[in-house]
């Protein structure tokens, strides 16, 4: 008998003309549930730099009233150049909203700042009533600082 032929008892010798495509089936189901799930983890994954923006400047009227609030890179935040402590600064955000709803908070956070603290400090301001809230960023060389919404 040589290879890659069997004998059926009818024809002997001739070679087998049929292929089995079950091993095939089985290693591409292997494959695409590892896919599946490692595509999720590498997603997660990636580090991001937060990119200074190159964009269009917003104007914003002179009339508007606003406060800054400033959050250093060690999470401290400012208020009219002022440290304050979250306490403080809801109550003086609850006091600003109360006096003129339609005030914006423009938000100006170091890039370096910890997520965590300018999450907790978008809280506390929306929490006092502050809903128009714009990220103040930087801008490439030849921009301008406006604050982004």
């Amino acid at each position: 008998m040589a290879f890659g032929q069997l004998e059926d008892g009818q024809r002997p010798g001739r070679p087998i003309s049929e292929i089995n495509v079950t091993p095939l089936v089985d290693v591409m189901l292997v494959l695409v549930v590892i896919f599946i799930l490692t595509a999720p983890i590498l997603a997660s994954s990636i580090r991001l730099e937060l990119p200074k923006v190159d964009s269009a400047t917003v104007t914003v009227p002179d009339q508007a009233p606003h406060v800054v609030l400033v959050v250093d890179r060690s999470g401290q935040a400012f208020m009219d150049d002022q440290p304050v402590s979250l306490s403080e600064l809801a109550g003086r955000l609850t006091r600003t909203a109360a006096s003129r709803p339609d005030t914006e908070l423009h938000l100006r956070a170091d890039a370096a700042a910890p997520y965590g603290r300018v999450a907790e400090v978008l809280g506390v301001a929306q929490k006092a009533g502050l809903n128009r809230i714009g990220f103040v960023t930087g801008t490439s060389p030849g921009g301008s600082q406006a604050p982004a919404r």
